[in-house]
């Protein structure tokens, strides 16, 4: 019967045009490489290579033969790849990128979520701000990764937008959410704003800054922050107000600034979440059910984005 053995030992010999260089290859003996070779001659019923001088050189049977037996084991090794993914699902570690802000409110719930299918995996979730998560998966750091855009580049990389999260105004002054806060307004208010150390590419102040184009100012900062909890905290102060996503002011400011409340946009603006990892890769299934996961778990809190 024909083995992959076989077929390993014939595409070496082949390969090198020698049975020492093949058995120094594979790390067998030289015999054991030569009977490998005469089994399938004798099981194929045809002569594979003819001996010249210490050489082997491949028949015409053999030529034909090469394309056939690198397809088998690079099938076989597609096969062991597989079973290995499917086997890192119950005992290996799961990596998955996501910026701050949603990892804030789906990150517990996302975890669960993994342990409740795969109890023996361990879980990582990786990232602050969506410009870090890009930068790790460029390097090869993560396979896949939930972000915001439009702070995504696209270059290199599949960018699915599954939800988006409007942006709401902050404050604890009760007389600036009696309606929706317009750009002019927005001008005009002083604000802290987390993500400081991204501020010039963080995705919420690039939406900012273009729906403040037409009034030629940026959004005016009192304080700059790394986290949106401290930013939440200081609007319960009465220190600032802020613009935040809409999920992370409803996980936020009832228990960090509970006197505070939030008013949309005019007209609204929203934070556009995507999955993302790089183009043409081929996702283990470890990277598939996080991105199954994330994405419902968002889907859950932020309004869903269908795809076209």
């Amino acid at each position: 019967m024909l083995s992959i053995h076989q077929l390993t030992c014939f595409l070496a010999t082949y390969e090198h045009g020698s049975l020492t260089a093949a058995a120094e290859q594979l790390g067998y003996a030289q015999p054991s490489v030569s009977e490998q070779i005469r089994g399938l001659e004798r099981t194929l019923g045809v002569q594979l290579f003819r001996r010249v001088g210490r050489g082997m050189v491949p028949t015409t049977v053999a030529d034909t033969l090469r394309p056939h037996a690198e397809r088998v084991l690079a099938a076989v090794d597609d096969t062991r790849r597989a079973v290995q993914s499917a086997r890192s699902l119950e005992t290996g570690t799961i990596r998955f990128g996501m910026f701050g802000t949603a990892r804030l409110y789906a990150g517990a719930g996302l975890v669960a979520d993994v342990l409740a299918r795969h109890p023996g995996v361990r879980v990582e979730l990786v990232g602050q701000n969506s410009l870090d998560v890009q930068d790790d998966l460029r390097r090869g750091r993560l396979e896949a990764a939930m972000i915001a855009v439009p702070s995504a580049s696209s270059e290199g990389l599949t960018v699915t937008p599954v939800a988006r999260d409007e942006l709401v105004y902050v404050s604890a002054d009760p007389a600036r959410l009696t309606g929706p806060v317009t750009a002019h307004r927005l001008s005009q208010a002083s604000l802290v704003m987390p993500e400081t150390t991204w501020r010039s590419r963080d995705s919420t102040r690039m939406v900012l800054r273009q729906m403040l184009h037409e009034t030629g100012r940026n959004p005016q900062t009192r304080i700059e922050v790394e986290d949106v909890e401290t930013a939440v905290e200081l609007v319960g102060l009465g220190l600032a107000d802020s613009v935040v996503n809409r999920g992370a002011a409803e996980q936020l400011v009832p228990r960090l600034a509970p006197g505070a409340g939030w008013v949309s946009l005019r007209p609204r603006q929203y934070d556009t979440l995507a999955i993302v990892h790089r183009a043409g890769a081929v996702l283990s299934p470890a990277a598939q059910l996080m991105i199954e996961l994330a994405t419902a778990r968002i889907q859950a809190i932020a309004e869903p984005v269908r795809p076209r």
